[in-house]
Order: C-alpha cells, then structure tokens, then sequence
C-alpha cells in the first residue's frame, strides 16, 4: 500500500530542529513530524511487539472485562468475547503501522495525504484531545492508587499536595522517556514488557485463586446483544483508543521489514496482554462486585491481596500505567506538532505533560465527578478518531492522492473533511455514554454501544462513494 504526497504535504511541516535529525537511545531525537531519513532506520519488527505490550499491561483493562460481567456473560462467552475483540481491535493498529514502515511519518502526517493540510487539523486535533484525556486519567488512577497505598499517613489538609507531587513525579517518569524519543522508549518499553510482564502474570496468578465461584446469574448465556455491547466497549477502550499512533513507531523501521509481520507483532503485542487483562477483570468481577464502575480499579484488586504484596503490586501497577504515558505523551506530541505548533517535538511534550499535571491534580483534589465526566468526554472523541480512521484507511486503499492535478488533490482533502464531520456526526447522534445521550441512540446500535461504528460505517460509504463520482466526472471531463 502506497500513499503519494500531495503538491503541499512537506510544506506546513518542516523540520522542527535545525540540528540534523537523528535517533539514538539515551540522547534526545530531534525528528518531528518530518519523514524518518533512511539512515536512521534501525531495528525489527519484533522490537514492536515488546513495544506495545508494556503499553497495553496496564492494570486498568480489568475494568473492561468487569463490564462483560455487569452484562451477563457466561465464562465461554467472556473468554470468546474478551479475546476477539481485544486483538481484533488491534488489528487496524498494525495494518496503519505498516504506513508508517513504508513512509517514515508518523500518523497525523500521513494523515494529510488524504485530508490536505489544512482539513487535517480537525483530525488532528481531535487525536491531540483523546490523548491528553487518555493520559491524565492514567495518572489519576496511578496517583488515587499511590495515595490508597498510604492511607491515613498522609493528613486530610496535606492530601492535595501528596496528591499533586505523587502525580507530578509519575508524569516526569513518563516524560523523560518520551522527551528522549523513539529509540529510548524501545528500550524501556522492552525492559517493561520482561521485567514487569512476569510480575503481572505472579499478581494475576495469585488473584486468580481469590475469585469467588460462579453466580447463578452468570450460569446461562447472555442474549447477543449483550455479547455486542462488551465487545464494542473493549474495542473502543483497545485497540481502536490506539489507532490515531499506530505509525508513529513503525515509522522508524526499515522499509525491508515484511508487512505482515509488522502487523502480526504489533497486533498480537498488544492485543495477548490486553485480552488477558481484561479476561481476568471479568473472573475477578465476581469477588470485586464494583470493580466495573470504580475509579481506583488498583485499590480495589489490592484488596484482595496479603499485605506484603501490596507494595510490589502497586509497582507493577504503576509501572504498567507508565508504559501507557510514555506512548501516549510521545504521541500526543506528535499530534500538537500536525495542528501546525511550530515548536521542537520535545517541547511539544512538555507543554502535554504540565497539561496533565496540572488537569489531573485539579481531579484529584476535587470530587469524583470531574473524573467521570473527563472519561465520559474521552470515550466521546472515539467517535471521530474512528470516522478519521475510515476515512484515512479508504483513502489508502483507493490510493486517492498523488493520481492527479493539483486541483482534483486539493478537491479531496475538503471531501475527506465533510466525510469525517458526517460520520462524527452520525456517530455521535447514536452514541450514549454517561454524559451523553445522543437522539439516534437507540435500538440495537445506541443499546449495543456502537456509535463509533456506525459513525465510522458512515464516514467511509460518503468518501468512498464521493471518489468514485469525482473521478467519474474526472473521466467523462476529460473525454
């Protein structure tokens, strides 16, 4: 799959550092949103499965499994269920990765092969949002967990400021990471997914044995449309949260590296872990009645736990919810740069780490609402991300840009753009969440949870469609 650059694609998004780019672990990268140089391709496909394990070994994704418990599911069910859609949600991470492979731009640059420069920036922006939002609810669970940790050692009156310097301290792990850049993070990401992989396979073995047997509720299949409805939670909370970064760590290999291999590792990387992860919260739902719905998921499983496990747990962790920040504040860098920030990518992450600090300390010292709420918003913009990713992944495969004038490319950019507020829209308008109660969300999709997709569904017919009638009037103008 190729993608050719249209008249203007380098021209918004220069270098953004005089110094030659370069990638070398322990020294800062100087590449931006700019193609990686052949020269610096370095690594395997398999450095990519290491990669997205450690980021998708946050503790957190037992909440999701609690959720197949809260609709029903049988244990064949939450098995079947729970593996399917976690790897399957995963799977356009990978296909999106190979992009990067082939092209050496990460995934908002790319995007602007289909939707022009400037159109982009809506995209664009909306990726920005989510992974901000993504990345200061991670640290507020990792903080509320540390604080749950200390108790009643920490005074009432000093319990914002323990909580603003425990969220500061995990933010500048995960910033010195993703300040550095790509060949840095690999290393760490892979020393994550060995050390801190076992340890959460020791945790998860000994919650095992605390699990509660079977409720007679849970004895008997659930209706399909249960089965749909925790699929699409775990998709949306998966791989499809994912999508808008897919490229933007492939974007350094070389171009040798076999496509389907980029897409098995990186699928299966993340998609094993977070699977397990979240088959494990369906088990653990039955001792942990309100672990679908609890803000401090971590607090919650420590419970079950003796009391010497509790610090070694709460590092694994923590240790998991890192991994998921340095990603997601690397990338969230990425996204400022796409909406035309003209700044270093490392500054461009510290501007998006001081964000969460300072969002999340203002949660954590406030009532629980704010956190429901920021979760509701972030599980709203999946809705766009996943009409931009239709949009975008059409665009690919039709191979819409670069064929022809000038004029017919800047004509599809602004048809890209309306395709991705349509389907925003629509998905929108059939999406209900706990802040949120579209007018369309009702019957089977609204119950089911499948707004994003139907916005999705939406976008890509309009743009599909509206290519093959431009080009038809193309053809007959010309003839």
């Amino acid at each position: 799959m190729s993608l050719k650059p249209d008249a203007n694609a380098s021209r918004p998004y220069p270098p953004t550092s005089s110094h030659t780019p370069s990638n070398h672990a322990w020294s800062l990268e100087s590449y931006g949103i700019e193609a990686v140089a052949q020269g610096d391709r370095r690594g395997r496909a398999r450095d990519l499965f290491w990669l997205w394990m450690a980021a998708n070994l946050g503790i957190i994704a037992v909440v999701y499994g609690a959720v197949m418990a809260s609709l029903g599911l049988d244990p064949l069910q939450a098995i079947l269920v729970g593996a399917a859609a976690s790897i399957a949600s995963f799977l356009p991470v990978g296909a999106l990765s190979v992009l990067g492979k082939a092209h050496g731009e990460p995934m908002l640059a790319l995007s602007r092969r289909v939707f022009g420069t400037r159109a982009n920036q809506g995209p664009a922006l909306a990726s920005w949002l989510s992974l901000v939002g993504w990345e200061t609810i991670t640290a507020v669970v990792a903080t509320e967990a540390i604080l749950g940790l200390l108790g009643n050692s920490v005074a009432a009156d000093q319990r914002a400021l323990a909580a603003a310097l425990i969220l500061a301290a995990i933010v500048a792990m995960s910033l010195l990471a993703s300040r550095l850049g790509h060949a840095t993070i690999i290393v760490i990401q892979r020393a994550i997914a060995w050390l801190f992989g076992l340890a959460t396979l020791g945790v998860a073995a000994l919650l095992v044995t605390r699990i509660s047997p079977l409720p007679s509720h849970l004895a008997h299949g659930a209706p399909i449309g249960a089965m749909v409805a925790a699929a699409a939670v775990i998709a949306a909370s998966g791989g499809l949260s994912w999508v808008n970064v897919s490229a933007d760590y492939s974007r350094y290999l070389p171009r040798s590296e076999r496509s389907w291999v980029v897409i098995a590792f990186t699928s299966l990387g993340a998609g094993l872990p977070f699977a397990a992860l979240v088959i494990l919260g369906y088990f653990l739902a039955r001792t942990v009645t309100s672990l679908a719905g609890t803000a401090d998921p971590i607090g919650a499983m420590r419970s079950l736990l003796p009391g010497w496990l509790a610090i070694p747990y709460l590092a694994v962790a923590v240790a998991g919810l890192v991994a998921q920040m340095i990603l997601g504040l690397y990338s969230s860098g990425l996204s400022l740069l796409a909406l035309g920030i003209r700044l270093p990518r490392s500054r461009t992450v510290a501007i998006d780490a001081t964000i969460v600090i300072v969002a999340g300390a203002w949660m954590v010292a406030s009532t629980g609402s704010l956190f429901s709420t920021l979760v509701g918003l972030v599980e709203l913009l999946a809705v766009p991300i996943t009409a931009w990713a239709a949009i975008f992944g059409i665009g690919a495969a039709l191979r819409t840009i670069g064929g022809g004038s000038r004029t017919s490319e800047n004509r599809m950019g602004p048809i890209a753009l309306w395709g991705w507020v349509l389907g925003s829209a629509l998905g929108l308008a059939a999406t209900s969440s706990s802040i949120y109660v579209g007018p369309l969300a009702k019957g089977f999709i609204g119950e089911s949870g499948l707004g994003f997709a139907f916005g999705a569904l939406s976008a890509a017919v309009f743009y599909a469609l509206a290519v093959v009638l431009t080009r038809g009037r193309r053809v007959l103008s010309a003839s």
